[in-house]
């Protein structure tokens, strides 16, 4: 069972999801062997979003991944977009651990990178995903920042059909 999220760093909506319902299907669903969950970047606020989503691999390939998503949206307004130009992408790389800001500057310009982004992105399009968030509980969409019971029933349901419940 998979549960896969398209989503933006400056994206409010995806915020508020990461703070207040991805906390509950953690505990409730991954930590319990039930779901797996994946993340698809799918940059929809301009360049800020691309570059944001570039810092988290970047971030990634030091294994601070996580590390940076989880500070990027602690810290991200109710309403509004996160401003994220570069220096504030630094700021949160260092406050995330990343060791070698060096490599991770480097890294900020790869183009394998971007290319990963953009691969996200049009992945998203092609099942016309075209705002964020967007979900997909085993390819059933869910738009946008829904409750925690959105995602319960339509989990639920899916591992009852799988057997898996």
């Amino acid at each position: 069972m998979v549960l896969i999220e398209y989503s933006d760093y400056r994206c409010p909506f995806c915020g508020v999801f990461v703070r207040q319902t991805l906390p509950t299907l953690i505990k409730n669903y991954v930590d319990t062997g039930k779901l797996r969950i994946e993340r698809r970047d799918l940059p929809v606020f301009g360049d800020q979003s691309v570059q944001a989503a570039v810092a988290a691999r970047a971030a990634g390939n030091q294994g601070r991944y996580w590390q940076f998503h989880d500070l990027v949206y602690a810290n991200a307004p109710e309403r509004g977009h996160a401003s994220l130009p570069q220096e504030r992408l630094n700021q949160l790389a260092a406050q995330a651990g990343v060791p070698d800001m060096a490599k991770f500057q480097k890294d900020m310009d790869s183009a394998t990178l971007k290319a990963e982004v953009q691969r996200d992105a049009a992945e998203a399009a092609a099942i016309g995903a075209d705002a964020t968030p967007t979900f997909l509980v085993n390819g059933t969409p869910i738009m946008g920042a829904q409750p925690l019971d959105t995602f319960e029933k339509e989990i639920d349901a899916a591992l009852k059909a799988s057997g898996s419940h």
